[in-house]
């Protein structure tokens, strides 16, 4: 399976994109980074001023304290949350298990799921599932993931052929999810818009 060490070197800083872009939202100080990544100060600190350096994080001394957190805008912000998004919790629970779910076309996250910030309405979807799915499965991953969050995830099921009938008759609720921003875990954006 892909994953982050394939195109970075560095484990720590694999780590360290993981903490940050898995919660994007989170400010963190250097020994809280350190506890979280498991790995020694040093090693941390360094890596912290070059992702800082590279204009990922920003940082602000706060007391005796400098805390870090992620610069949304960043250009490759959004590449880096896809990446992270495939790679950790949910995403990656889905893709390691894609065998059991069935035969699924594509599985998109909301933009705001996958900066993990709370939904306005009740009726917004937080994950779009297209193709045969073993409900039951599905719905164990998604549980495990709530009890993580803390929260309900909204998510909605459709096969192909339902997908497209809907698309083609340019039904408001399906319009509404398509017309947000996503994060593609499985398939490609452009087979699921065009």
């Amino acid at each position: 399976m892909a994953d982050l060490g394939d195109i970075v070197t560095s484990k720590v800083r694999i780590k360290l994109l993981e903490l940050f872009f898995g919660n994007p939202n989170e400010l963190y100080h250097v020994r809280a980074v350190v506890r979280e990544v498991k790995e020694e100060i040093n090693a941390v600190r360094r890596e912290l001023s070059r992702l800082e350096e590279a204009g990922i994080l920003k940082k602000e001394q706060r007391g005796n304290r400098v805390y870090y957190w992620v610069r949304s805008d960043y250009p490759m912000y959004g590449d880096l949350i896809s990446l992270v998004a495939k790679n950790t919790g949910l995403g990656l629970s889905i893709i390691s298990n894609k065998s059991k779910l069935g035969k699924l076309n594509h599985i998109m996250f909301s933009g705001k799921f996958a900066r993990y910030k709370d939904r306005k309405k009740d009726d917004e979807v937080d994950i779009l599932v297209i193709g045969e799915v073993v409900l039951p499965e599905l719905a164990t991953i998604i549980r495990a993931e709530e009890s993580k969050r803390g929260r309900e995830i909204n998510y909605t099921v459709m096969s192909r052929d339902e997908f497209d009938f809907r698309k083609k008759r340019r039904d408001p609720f399906l319009l509404g999810i398509l017309a947000g921003s996503r994060v593609m875990i499985i398939g490609d954006e452009e087979t699921l818009i065009g």
